[in-house]
């Protein structure tokens, strides 16, 4: 039988029988003549009366159904399907897939890429001590976090104000930049480690993070610092490091470079950004490095992304050295995975190599030398001058100059020479 669609007015705005608007002179309203803003309100009303047969794990009320839903999933995103739903077909009723948190913490960690990356031993000892927790992650490149943060978010507006509808039971700030603070002080958390906005400018949350603090402020605390980067960010966060490795995950479908397999390939990555040009190696030196590998029998590859791209392809044509070109950020990872061993200087490139557990040989001038976790898979080539770890971002002198080819050169020898 047809179903009869006709709109049926809610009771109060009948003008007929015993309603409240009886005998005040407002007469019903024909269908056409019904109002628009009711219509949505109407065709929702039939579709439930009339809807399908009521599905697995759901009740039956008035006509209507309820199903059970599991809000604390990890699944469970809440406005449209989870994976497992897309994947198999499941309700929360019975789901086989259903993963329970009962801890939601919060990371800020905005910038830069190597620094988000040798953040993420922090992630091992958090799984560890809150295995129901559901981690969420606000940073500048979420595409380099890993799988065990459930939740990556940007920093966006859209990421940024869903944040401040929820409280989170720990929220843990590892930036001392203005806008990380500001985050850090204005969204709700039960706890809060890390660094925090206080009168307007950033400042340590607690003792745990006073030390932190102190090396970001005073040149000469920085330099007397003898603790790792992940020493540091672990105390903050109340654990002691005991050599939790980073987590950096490749691509499933990974680029075929056309790279051969038989070959010994030593990664040269010559960039170190913009902002601190005091790390970079002179020209020269990466041209007499690429000819003594392949003369020792390896196989140099110049690496580096877009703002090294003349840069590369020139030193690649003086040496003979292999280069192919710039990728995006994954397909970089890919790339350096190729590697046996990297030369690098302190930038993105290092902790990329750290994180695929590649050979290193480091070229540092101006930071501590201590704040580096090698995690044994290196080693570190220093001018040796009195003004070592000054951070300065540029200087008349290019102390870089001092560290010899021959030295490199013998450190990456060392390093392929040993096992693993």
């Amino acid at each position: 039988m047809r179903q009869d669609l006709t709109p049926t007015l809610p009771s109060p705005l009948k003008g007929e029988g015993n309603t409240p608007l009886a005998g005040r002179g407002i007469r019903p309203l024909s269908c056409h003549e019904f109002p628009l803003f009711y219509i949505p309100f109407v065709i929702l009303i039939i579709d439930t009366a009339g809807g399908p047969d009521c599905p697995p794990g759901a009740t039956q009320t008035r006509g209507n159904y309820h199903m059970e839903l599991h809000h604390d999933c990890r699944h469970f995103v809440g406005y449209i399907p989870c994976r497992p739903h897309k994947a198999h077909g499941v309700h929360c009723s019975g789901c086989k897939y259903y993963d329970a948190t009962d801890y939601n913490i919060l990371i800020i960690k905005l910038g830069a890429i190597g620094d988000v990356i040798r953040t993420t031993p922090l992630l091992h000892r958090l799984k560890a001590e809150h295995p129901g927790a559901y981690i969420n992650w606000l940073t500048l490149t979420p595409e380099v976090l890993p799988g065990s943060v459930d939740r990556k978010l940007g920093f966006n507006l859209k990421d940024m104000t869903t944040l401040m509808g929820r409280e989170f039971d720990l929220l843990i700030n590892l930036d001392k930049d203005y806008e990380a603070c500001s985050l850090a002080a204005s969204i709700p958390a039960k706890v809060k480690m890390g660094f925090t906005l206080v009168d307007g400018k950033p400042r340590n949350i607690d003792d745990a993070a006073y030390h932190k603090y102190l090396t970001g402020l005073f040149d000469d605390v920085n330099k007397a610092n003898t603790q790792s980067y992940p020493e540091e960010i672990f105390d903050i966060c109340g654990y002691r490091f005991a050599g939790e490795k980073y987590i950096l995950e490749l691509p499933a479908e990974r680029p075929d470079f056309g790279l051969p397999d038989d070959v010994r390939i030593v990664g040269l990555n010559t960039g170190c950004g913009g902002r601190w040009v005091t790390r970079l190696w002179p020209d020269d030196r990466w041209v007499a490095l690429a000819k003594g590998l392949r003369e020792a029998g390896y196989w140099p590859l110049f690496l580096g992304g877009e703002a090294e791209h003349e840069k590369n392809a020139r030193l690649a044509e003086l040496s003979g050295a292999d280069y192919l070109g710039h990728y995006s950020l994954q397909e970089f990872f890919c790339l350096v995975d190729k590697c046996e061993l990297v030369v690098t200087a302190v930038t993105m490139g290092l902790h990329i190599a750290i994180g695929l557990g590649k050979k290193v040989v480091l070229f540092n001038n101006i930071f501590n030398p201590h704040e580096f976790e090698m995690y044994g898979l290196g080693t570190i080539l220093s001018p040796g001058i009195d003004c070592e770890g000054c951070f300065r971002p540029t200087c008349a002198e290019n102390c870089m100059e001092k560290i010899a080819v021959g030295d490199t050169l013998e450190a990456v020898k060392r390093l392929m020479a040993q096992e693993g």
